[in-house]
């Protein structure tokens, strides 16, 4: 059997925290992730022509991350967002604009690359600059399976575009906040996450939707069954990536045909472990999360 293929289409940049500087963007993240996984992966993206942008194209490389189709712009530098992280490892952003992957114009090379994979990744934060915006909507259409990973950073998003994307997505991932937020803004009347996880499945015509709800797991809700995942008790180093992670592990479960219930388990895991590292690609092996999951 071939491997599963997956592009990742958006933000790669530099993470700046107090006293490091880290790679990384939920699209980069996520790639990186499913690329450890076994899925046969390809960042679409852009960076400036200079030092970062060499260094977060080596990183990608060093992954075994197909990177054909990140574009370098004289005119804009690589992207960079100051992290400040609470007293409890939750984390602020503050993301410069413009900057390269702001500026991702499309060609007929990332068409067949998108047309071509097994599943397609995008946020909702590329969506802030019209260039990457516009051609984020003229590849979904070329797309077989269209992931939607909604990343909510004020003031980088308006009701109109993540209307838009959510019709277009086979599946949607949310964090609980995410979820109720945007429930509200088009005119869910439930409270529970489990109603309006329904709601806005049939809002949108979605038949998978995920949404994670921090130390007490997820909820997947898959065309018309729920499947559960209480959570992993973990120390919180960071939650830099962590989402990412876990939904990296879930997409590459889905795309290998693995159980549901089983996968979210796994994602949930993964993504517990992730908050408990630095940063948002640690290294984590599979046997480190089996061990994990059965509380060794």
């Amino acid at each position: 059997m071939n491997k599963p293929t997956a592009i990742c289409f958006g933000e790669i940049l530099y993470d700046v925290f107090p006293k490091s500087e880290r790679i990384g963007g939920a699209p980069l993240n996520v790639a990186s992730r499913l690329s450890g996984l076994g899925i046969s992966t390809e960042m679409i993206s852009k960076v400036g022509d200079d030092e970062k942008g060499e260094k977060l194209i080596s990183y990608l490389k060093s992954k075994n991350i197909k990177t054909e189709t990140i574009a370098k712009d004289p005119d804009h530098s690589t992207g960079v967002v100051k992290v400040t992280l609470s007293a409890g490892g939750s984390a602020t952003y503050e993301i410069s604009h413009p900057v390269a992957w702001d500026k991702i114009e499309i060609s007929e090379a990332m068409k067949t690359t998108v047309k071509k994979a097994d599943a397609f990744i995008f946020g909702s934060l590329v969506c802030r600059d019209e260039v990457s915006r516009n051609t984020l909507f003229q590849l979904l259409p070329e797309a077989k399976y269209r992931v939607f990973d909604i990343n909510l950073r004020p003031p980088f998003y308006e009701k109109e575009v993540l209307v838009k994307l959510m019709n277009q997505a086979d599946f949607i991932k949310f964090n609980d906040d995410e979820l109720f937020e945007i429930a509200e803004m088009i005119g869910s009347p439930y409270n529970s996450i489990e109603q309006n996880l329904q709601y806005l499945s049939e809002e949108t015509n979605t038949p998978t939707i995920c949404v994670t709800k921090g130390r007490h797991g997820a909820l997947l809700l898959k065309e018309g069954k729920r499947y559960y995942n209480s959570g992993f008790k973990v120390k919180v180093k960071d939650t830099v990536g962590a989402g990412d992670s876990f939904l990296a592990s879930l997409i590459a479960g889905l795309l290998k045909e693995e159980d549901p219930q089983s996968t979210l388990d796994f994602a949930c895991a993964m993504g517990a472990l992730v908050a408990g590292e630095e940063g948002a690609n640690p290294e984590i092996k599979i046997d480190k999360i089996n061990k994990f999951m059965k509380g060794k």
